[in-house]
């Protein structure tokens, strides 16, 4: 039994309809920079018009929103809250499924560790989410090298995209976490949405109030587009605190999954 094979088959139609959404996403709101640069000096103004409040919690800044930077970086803040809940629903029901359709007890049964189970279903959907940013990452830069009518870095405008896996991350261990820790997820969309919402509210809270500290709460805040135009990099600070939670997540999934009790069906 290959569970890593059977994991990636079951969730390739999937993985596909995703891959597709988010770069159909990217394509169709990139396909409007050409009009909003258009008239710089005419379409600031009509953002000048927004209240600074709205313009805070849309995560909107006039000043740098009509460099194709800005308008990624703006951009990439949806996609991300869509693949935020692609992870999450991956992580937990990767897992959950097991107890849920209570194959988990036939499961275990196997010459395989517990331990090997998490390693083969996280494996399996590290590699989807991949599969996903790869897809989306090749057409969002074509598209964006199409559209643009200025150079641009390759590798800044990478490293824009690659926020996306690296904020996935964070919640694919944290919907594994739930997966063990809960006594048993029925749906993984009833649990991630609302986790994800959850986090994005607090985001958007944050950008309203000015808080500097909510950068740390949240990993839609972890990875601000101005730093990486100007520094070319992301922050290692942020970069650290999401690579420990992954961590530790993802240890306390193993360390809860090996020691929970599965009941047999009845």
């Amino acid at each position: 039994m290959n569970i890593f094979v059977r994991e990636l088959q079951a969730h390739r139609k999937s993985t596909v309809i995703w891959a597709a959404s988010l770069s159909a996403v990217i394509v169709v709101f990139m396909s409007m920079y050409p009009a909003f640069t258009a008239d710089v000096e005419l379409s600031t103004q009509v953002l000048q018009q927004f209240p600074k409040a709205l313009l805070d919690a849309m995560d909107l800044s006039p000043d740098d929103f009509f460099t194709i930077f800005g308008f990624f970086g703006y951009l990439m803040n949806f996609v991300i809250l869509a693949g935020s809940i692609q992870a999450m629903n991956l992580g937990t029901g990767i897992i959950a499924k097991e107890i849920s359709g209570k194959t988990a007890d036939f499961l275990l049964t196997k010459p395989i560790t517990r331990g090997r189970v998490v390693s083969a279903k996280l494996a399996a959907a590290l590699v989807l989410l991949l599969a996903t940013n790869v897809v989306f990452t090749i057409v969002a830069y074509a598209t964006a090298r199409a559209l643009s009518k200025e150079p641009f870095s390759a590798g800044t405008f990478l490293l824009m995209a690659s926020t996306l896996l690296l904020v996935q991350l964070f919640f694919l261990a944290l919907g594994a976490l739930f997966a063990v820790v809960l006594p048993k997820v029925k749906s993984p969309v009833a649990v991630s949405l609302p986790t994800v919402f959850t986090f994005y509210m607090i985001a958007m809270v944050g950008d309203v109030v000015s808080s500097e500290g909510v950068r740390y709460m949240t990993p839609f805040k972890f990875f601000d587009p101005q730093y990486i135009t100007a520094h070319g990099a992301l922050e290692g600070t942020t970069l650290a605190l999401l690579g420990g939670f992954v961590a530790v997540a993802v240890g306390l999934s193993f360390v809860i999954y090996n020691s929970k009790d599965v009941r047999a069906p009845a």
